[in-house]
């Protein structure tokens, strides 16, 4: 079974799906940052790439306010995202008890196996939410490309020491258009 097919067969409990970053970015622009497709190209394995699983089963519960602020752009969200700083493997993390609400959740797999624009990658951190998504660290998990929210920042130099004069120059442009 190719891992485009596995991606297609693999489900989550409760609706729970891995959000598509690329659409996210097209909603959302400047609010939702992505990292390029040109560093997504380059992205290989033992990489941490960081992805989100979410449910539209789930909305803010009536405890919380009816919007609610992101830490990354203080950009109003429809629902609170859970996030996780670092893979687990780089930075042990204390035992956190987060009650389960049926949140979204961004989270580090670190990826063992690529095909063209998919990926299978294992569950880098202790998830909050796995009574609702049943996602566990240390479990596989296939996503594409479009999934991918962040690259961790210790593979930045090997992405660009990767790259070809092309690939350098379409990095080059995209960082420029980050300025305007």
């Amino acid at each position: 079974m190719t891992l485009e097919q596995q991606f297609q067969a693999q489900q989550f409990a409760n609706g729970y799906e891995l959000i598509d970053g690329v659409k996210m970015h097209a909603e959302n622009g400047p609010h939702f940052q992505i990292p390029p497709s040109v560093l997504k190209k380059h992205v290989g394995i033992d990489h941490f790439v960081e992805l989100r699983i979410d449910s539209p089963r789930f909305s803010v519960h009536e405890e919380d306010a009816a919007q609610c602020s992101c830490p990354s752009c203080n950009g109003e969200m429809s629902k609170p995202i859970l996030s996780h700083e670092q893979p687990a493997t780089l930075q042990p993390l204390p035992q956190q008890d987060v009650p389960s609400r049926g949140w979204g959740e961004d989270f580090w797999a670190q990826i063992t196996e690529r095909d063209g624009g998919f990926f299978v990658g294992v569950v880098d951190n202790p998830l909050y939410e796995v009574r609702l998504h049943e996602l566990h660290q240390g479990d596989s998990v296939v996503f594409h490309a479009d999934h991918i929210l962040a690259i961790h920042s210790i593979h930045r130099q090997e992405l660009v020491l990767g790259m070809d004069t092309a690939d350098l120059k379409q990095l080059a442009e995209w960082l420029g258009s980050q300025q305007q």
